[in-house]
């Protein structure tokens, strides 16, 4: 399937629906546990999340689409989370996330980005030159990803504990 942003939307537009259901009713330990040093736990996942809907995607999209001739991307830090507070509640977490992301999406749609548009191009610090097409293609890949990753951090809490049935759990063995 070839990215087509209407199907990214879906998927931008569910992820902080499943995030509220996977973690709002969790407990400290799921929530705050990671897979071991220098690992994110699923808190630290959604303030990356949370960081990456303030600073990266629709500021990259927007100089992508500028008239000017800047079209250099600001670098993110994808360790930022890490250093804002850890003591907000995952509830007010989730919430600041759909805010945000919702204030986004409807940001992205009102640009009607066009077949043309999605061919244009901005400049990453470390990939150099990448289009509108990649970089929508790879928020929506960053997401899925990031769904991914806290469903194996919360796996391998367990992992010891699943005993002859590791050999059946794949999620365990990344």
């Amino acid at each position: 399937m070839e990215i087509n942003l209407d199907r990214s939307i879906e998927v931008l537009k569910t992820t902080p629906y499943v995030l509220d259901a996977y973690l709002s009713q969790l407990s400290k330990d799921w929530i705050n546990n990671n897979e071991g040093r220098d690992s994110w736990s699923p808190y630290d996942i959604l303030g990356h999340l949370i960081y990456g809907e303030r600073t990266d995607w629709m500021p990259r999209i927007k100089t992508i689409l500028n008239d000017s001739g800047n079209k250099k991307f600001e670098p993110f830090d994808r360790f930022a989370q890490l250093k804002k507070e850890q003591n907000k509640p995952i509830q007010t977490m989730i919430q600041e996330f759909k805010d945000l992301r919702k204030k986004n999406l409807e940001e992205l749609i009102a640009l009607n980005i066009t077949e043309k548009d999605l061919k244009r191009v901005g400049f990453h610090p470390e990939l150099g030159k990448v289009s509108l097409q990649q970089l929508l293609a790879t928020w929506t890949v960053h997401d899925l990803g990031h769904i991914g990753q806290i469903s194996r951090v919360m796996a391998k809490q367990y992992l010891k504990d699943v005993g002859p049935w590791f050999e059946y759990l794949n999620v365990l063995k990344k």
